[in-house]
C-alpha cells in the first residue's frame, strides 16, 4: 500500500504525519511505525501521528503510535505539528485554515492555535495531582506525590508526580547536563510503582523564571522535547515553589513558554515546523 506521508518537527521531536482523515482507523499498525520510526532502516521519528475525522464536535481526532509501537494519551510537540500539518492541508484544499482547531485525543481536547509569529499555543488542560490519577503506587490514591523520595539505580531520587493525561515523573537536579540519561531513564520509566510506566523529567532551576530539562519519553526513550513533560515540569517547580508560574523551559532541541494560569490550565507555545514529505510504499 502506497501511503503519503509529512515529517515535522516540534523543538526536535520529530514525528511522521499521515492523512487519516477517510477513516478513523489509523492506516498503520503499531509494528509499522515501528518500522517507518527506525532512524536506519525507515523514515525515522519519535513516532506517528495520524488525523482522523473528529468527533464528539471536535474537528479533528489525534492518534499517535511511539517508536516502540505503544500508543501515548497524547503529545505535546506532536499536538503542535498536528496543527500545523491540518492548516497546511486545509490550505492546499481550500486556500485557507482556521485560527484554531478542537482536537479530541485520549487524554481530552487539545485546542492549537496559530499565533501571529508562527509559534503555536495549545490550552492543554487542567494537571491532574492524586496518585491514582497519574497512576502510582508511591503514595495512596487520593494523595498527591510532591518531594517524595524513590529509590533508582541505587540513589534515592525525591520526586514530584504529575498527569497532563499522560504519567509524568519530575526531580530537580544541580546540572541536567551532567546526567546519564541513557543508563537511568529506562529505570525510571519501567520502575515498579509505574503501573503504566512513565515519563521522566529531569529539571535544572537557572532562574525563578528559567528551567533547563532533559526528558525520557515513555516508549521513545531520550528525545530532543516533550511537550507535556515541559507542562508537567512546571506544574512540579510550582508545587516545590522553585519557580514562578510562567517560564522559558529550555529543551535540547530549543525553548518552550509555559504558563499555569489562574484557571488551573497549562498554555504551551512553541514551534511545529515540517521537514519534508514523502510517499512510502
Amino acid at each position: 500500500m502506497t501511503i503519503e506521508f509529512t515529517k515535522y518537527h516540534g523543538l526536535g521531536n520529530d514525528f511522521i504525519l499521515i492523512d487519516n482523515r477517510t477513516s478513523d482507523q489509523p492506516k498503520l499498525t503499531p509494528e509499522d511505525a515501528v518500522r517507518w520510526c527506525d532512524r536506519h532502516f525507515g523514515i525515522g521519528a519519535d513516532g506517528v501521528i495520524f488525523a482522523l475525522p473528529g468527533q464528539d464536535g471536535t474537528d479533528y481526532t489525534m492518534r499517535i503510535f511511539n517508536s516502540d509501537g505503544s500508543e501515548p494519551e497524547m503529545c505535546g510537540n506532536g499536538i503542535r505539528c498536528l496543527g500545523r500539518f491540518l492548516a497546511d492541508l486545509e490550505v492546499a484544499e481550500t486556500g485557507k485554515s482556521q485560527p484554531k482547531y478542537r482536537i479530541h485525543t485520549l487524554a481530552g481536547v487539545m485546542t492549537p492555535k496559530f499565533e501571529a509569529d508562527g509559534q503555536v499555543t495549545v490550552d492543554m488542560g487542567e494537571p491532574r495531582l492524586l496518585a491514582g490519577e497519574i497512576p502510582t503506587t508511591i503514595a495512596a490514591p487520593d494523595q498527591k506525590v510532591i518531594n517524595q523520595p524513590l529509590e533508582v539505580a541505587g540513589q534515592v531520587w525525591n520526586v514530584t508526580c504529575v498527569s497532563m493525561g499522560n504519567p509524568h515523573c519530575i526531580t530537580f537536579v544541580d546540572d541536567v547536563a551532567a546526567l546519564e540519561l541513557e543508563k537511568i531513564g529506562t529505570l525510571f520509566e519501567n520502575h515498579p510503582v509505574f503501573p503504566q510506566r512513565t515519563n521522566t523529567e529531569f529539571i535544572e532551576v537557572v532562574r525563578s523564571d528559567y528551567l533547563k530539562m532533559r526528558v525520557w519519553e515513555r516508549g521513545a526513550g531520550i528525545t530532543l522535547a516533550c511537550g507535556t513533560g515541559a507542562c508537567a515540569s512546571l506544574v512540579a517547580a510550582v508545587l516545590n515553589q522553585k519557580c514562578d508560574r510562567r517560564v522559558t523551559i529550555e529543551l535540547p532541541g530549543g525553548c518552550l513558554q509555559i504558563e499555569w494560569a489562574v484557571d488551573n490550565r497549562l498554555y504551551m507555545t512553541g514551534s511545529a515546523e515540517k521537514v519534508f514529505t514523502g510517499i512510502r510504499q
